[in-house]
């Protein structure tokens, strides 16, 4: 088969006319789609997926969206299979990095209306003459995927946890809310996954109207309640949006959406509801956390539950659903108790914590195992040689597991990320248990053939690693690239 840059090369020179300048791979999200920035006289973004019914969606819904006026990127060609498009470049900069970048500011502030302002308008315009046939599985965010949605909480989640309840009183809960929630006055198109890494902040045309924003992976969408996109963006846990916020831009939205069905809207029975849907996000991201957490023991997820369990508890404490839901309120309130949050929560290293964790990436023919010169003695010793080796790329061989080309080879295309988390796993335990007993020392190495690559990236990813979250103190060196005078790029 010939290869992707070739495939995509060819389906730009057939769309633009002329052959691209580079191809350079996007690093990848959680999803199995991969992308391309394709520079030349036009820049634009490269996606390849094996998913041929994700991309016929996701094509068919931008075309519809285009032609509403909505603000969603321009496809400009398709490969015969419809595994391959071109679609237009809309930067790297998200509102969720415009919001870390300045916090809550009114140019943030603005940025969130504009967003909402744009959401009610591709509902409820994206709406008419839309085709649900086109939709990846449900049509209809009803009754059924609600329900999906709670029992995907409660096995995933829920059950990890081990409090004890009434099997069948909860599952009777479960169907009063999914019954409750899915008779909502206003559905249109429904997002699904509305939340602020999925918009995009560019520059305007001519840059007279400041920045604006466009949406990016609705092909997840279909019909459903307005309210669950507004509460996936206002509630999301990463924003951590003030409550003033929150409430002023619910109000806001709430302004758009009637000025665009040119009606008043009931607000003590859509704000009810979309605090029935607040409640159903929430629980939907701790599944979600605790499916890639606690099941497939990915370290991001887990530091991820408590502020996830943090915000629920302020949701439960102060917002009203609606409906009575005795067991799973019960459930809910025991979830929440600093004893549960604090399971998740790390230990954080002190000025008085004595630990210093030396890493090191080595070369097994060159330098060997380096010794642990510390009165603790041994430590980790972890064999890279066992992920494909970037130094049998020709392109890469005079490069490091600190270029961003190598990086993407092996986050890509090896199981470093699946090593790496086995890793994490296991010597998160020593790091926590050593802090807690004052040990001075813990030594980690990470050996391949030459010093230069897998051993490399891998010392890096484990220093990010403890330093994102435990905070302890870390001496990082490449044996080999030390040697070489290579390093010459800040340790992470």
């Amino acid at each position: 088969m010939q290869p992707i840059n070739e495939q995509i090369a060819e389906l730009y020179r057939s769309h633009f006319n002329t052959m691209p300048g580079s191809i350079s791979k996007i690093p990848q999200s959680g999803s199995d789609r991969v992308y391309y920035r394709v520079e030349g006289e036009t820049v634009c973004i490269a996606t390849w997926n094996k998913n041929i019914k994700e991309n016929q969606t996701f094509l068919r819904f931008s075309e519809h969206f285009k032609k509403c006026n909505c603000p969603v990127p321009f496809i400009f060609a398709v490969n015969k299979e419809e595994s391959i498009y071109l679609q237009e470049d809309l930067g790297d900069v998200s509102l969720l990095n415009e919001l870390e970048q300045h916090g809550y500011n009114n140019h943030v502030y603005g940025l969130f209306q504009q967003s909402l302002q744009q959401l009610a308008h591709m509902q409820i315009k994206g709406h008419e003459h839309f085709n649900y046939e086109w939709c990846i599985t449900s049509q209809e965010f009803g009754k059924q995927a609600i329900l999906a949605d709670l029992l995907y909480f409660k096995y995933y989640f829920l059950d990890a946890l081990k409090i004890p309840y009434d099997k069948e009183k909860l599952v009777d809960d479960f169907e009063v809310l999914s019954i409750y929630l899915a008779r909502v006055d206003h559905k249109y198109f429904m997002f699904r996954d509305f939340q602020s890494r999925n918009v995009m902040v560019t520059p305007s045309v001519g840059g007279s109207l400041g920045e604006v924003v466009h949406f990016i992976d609705y092909q997840g969408g279909m019909k459903g309640a307005v309210q669950y996109d507004v509460a996936s963006l206002l509630w999301q846990a990463k924003a951590e949006l003030p409550e003033e916020w929150k409430n002023s831009l619910l109000e806001f939205y709430i302004d758009n959406v009637e000025n665009i069905l040119q009606s008043k809207i009931d607000r003590n029975r859509f704000i009810g509801q979309y605090n029935g849907y607040v409640l159903i996000r929430l629980l939907q991201v701790l599944g979600a956390y605790g499916f890639r957490g606690l099941f497939e023991r990915k370290a991001h997820f887990l530091t991820s539950i408590p502020l996830a369990l943090k915000n629920l508890r302020w949701f439960l404490q102060n917002k009203q659903v609606g409906i009575s839901v005795p067991e799973f309120e019960r459930l809910l309130s025991l979830m929440v108790e600093d004893e549960i949050i604090h399971r998740f929560e790390p230990p954080k290293a002190t000025d008085e914590t004595k630990l210093v964790v030396h890493i090191s990436s080595f070369s097994y023919k060159a330098t060997g195992i380096p010794k642990d010169e510390s009165d603790n003695g041994g430590g980790f010793v972890f064999d890279c040689r066992g992920i494909l080796n970037p130094g049998r790329v020709e392109e890469y061989k005079q490069l490091t597991g600190r270029d961003k080309e190598v990086k993407d080879f092996l986050e890509q295309n090896t199981k470093m990320p699946q090593f790496l988390n086995s890793i994490y796993n296991v010597v998160d335990i020593s790091v926590e248990d050593y802090m807690k007993r004052g040990f001075e020392n813990l030594q980690i190495s990470f050996g391949c053939t030459g010093g230069q690559h897998r051993s490399v990236y891998a010392a890096d990813a484990l220093t990010r690693h403890l330093k994102n979250k435990y905070g302890v103190k870390i001496e990082l060196k490449h044996l080999v690239q030390d040697a070489k005078n290579w390093n010459n790029a800040p340790n992470p």
